[in-house]
């Protein structure tokens, strides 16, 4: 089981999708978790609706302060956006994924992160399953 943890600046976009997507696609053979340098006060709405359209609920979501002891948890960290405030931690394996921020992005934009989103956490847990498989 591999953990993964996904980063982007406020953790209300980006961040939430990618968890939240890859968490359900795992289906419980991989952790997720997601949080942000600079959290906001909420995930914004137009994500919420489009994660709505997938079948996720985001509406309960609160995003979070990245803390080290979060990247000290993952065997993977995803940064998306959030450059040189997210911690290094040497032997950890880092992806910087560029997304779009779908922050006041109209519903069209946000769908299209979404999906985008989906084919990469698809395409990660299928290298992870693998992995997996090979140990």
């Amino acid at each position: 089981m591999s953990r993964v943890l996904f980063v982007c600046l406020h953790n209300a976009g980006r961040s939430q999708m990618s968890e939240a997507l890859f968490s359900s696609a795992a289906e419980g053979r991989h952790e997720g978790r997601s949080a942000g340098t600079e959290p906001a006060q909420g995930v914004h709405p137009e994500v919420i609706e489009a994660m709505r359209e997938a079948g996720i609920d985001l509406s309960d979501r609160i995003p979070r302060l990245l803390e080290r002891s979060d990247v000290e948890w993952a065997d993977l960290v995803v940064t998306m956006g959030c450059g040189d405030s997210c911690p290094y931690i040497p032997g950890k394996r880092y992806l910087d994924w560029e997304l779009e921020d779908p922050a006041g992005r109209p519903l069209e934009e946000v769908r299209a992160t979404r999906d985008e989103i989906e084919r990469r956490t698809a395409a990660l847990l299928s290298e992870l399953d693998s992995a997996a498989g090979s140990d």
